[in-house]
């Protein structure tokens, strides 16, 4: 486990999202840094969003070699995520197909969130209610640690309700599982007192990198390419975050999945069976890499 990164706005460490495949591939390259001497989980401040928020709070909980023996197990069934209104792959294709048809009918970034936030509330208005205690048991039993760490954390998410941008941390007033639970939500909006709150993707991209503005190394793992839905006159593509954090003084490192691996991900980033291989080939892409984000990383 790290030790905390106190008030030092040195490194960043950003795990964007990109489904269950997603997350076991974040284990894996922190994992093979990590056995190749380079050890990322001590940032100043780790950023999650999605199944990065999962793997944030997984590699701040858990000793690393344990935690990648894990994810390279085929998760039983009992282990699940609990069951929602369609199959994953149907699942998986029906949210991309509404999230392309609500952005073309958005003007702006801010009108696409208050969209989506909108028809989310209306969907679960017709889904079983059970879904949010089943989303938050399933949660939790991913989390070595169901306590908010000490190292600076930032998860994010939106607001349903408002369409608002929202990042938790310790200091937030709510309970680690419920900020990892609402980041990682996908679809359906997890409420958390009197608000509901929306899938951290939906902020500003899967990775959110921006939130690192202020620290001297960035070093951003991108299960998704950087890729965006969203039109490029929004800015809200990875690559205008690097832009932004570069012009500022912010030295910036990405890490991609090689396009061989790439079936692991988009449409088949839900599907379980796959975790294995996304975790191996994100701990070899590690190894190969570490050289390079040592130099970067001091």
């Amino acid at each position: 486990m790290p030790a905390s990164g106190g008030d030092s706005h040195d490194r960043a460490l950003v795990l964007g999202g990109g489904g269950s495949t997603g997350n076991a591939w974040l284990i894996g390259v922190i994992a093979g840094l990590f056995d190749a001497a380079v050890d990322v989980t001590n940032a100043d401040v780790i950023i999650g969003t999605s199944a990065g928020s999962t793997a944030t709070a997984q590699i701040t909980g858990a000793a690393l070699p344990r935690l990648f023996e894990e994810t390279l197990a085929p998760v039983p069934l009992a282990r699940s995520a609990p069951r929602r209104p369609a199959s994953t792959s149907t699942r998986t294709a029906d949210h991309l197909g509404r999230f392309r048809t609500l952005i073309d009918a958005s003007q702006g970034p801010a009108d696409m969130r208050r969209k989506m936030g909108a028809a989310a509330l209306q969907m679960a208005a017709a889904t079983d209610s059970s879904w949010q205690s089943q989303w938050r048991a399933t949660v939790a039993a991913r989390l070595p640690d169901v306590e908010w760490p000490h190292q600076p954390v930032l998860l994010t998410a939106i607001d349903a309700e408002s369409g608002d941008p929202v990042v938790f941390n310790r200091h937030s007033g709510i309970e680690f599982v419920d900020a990892v639970a609402a980041s990682c939500s996908s679809g359906l909006p997890y409420k958390i007192g009197d608000r509901h709150y929306l899938d951290g993707g939906f902020r500003r991209s899967s990775e959110n990198a921006d939130l690192a503005a202020g620290y001297s190394r960035v070093l951003v793992l991108s299960p998704l390419d950087g890729r965006s839905l969203q039109p490029p006159e929004w800015g809200m593509q990875l690559a205008t975050q690097v832009e932004e954090l570069s012009a500022t003084g912010s030295l910036v490192e990405i890490i991609m999945p090689n396009a061989e691996e790439e079936h692991l991900f988009g449409v088949n980033a839900m599907d379980l069976s796959m975790r294995p291989d996304a975790a191996q080939a994100g701990y070899e892409q590690g190894k190969v890499l570490a050289r390079r984000v040592s130099d970067f990383w001091g």
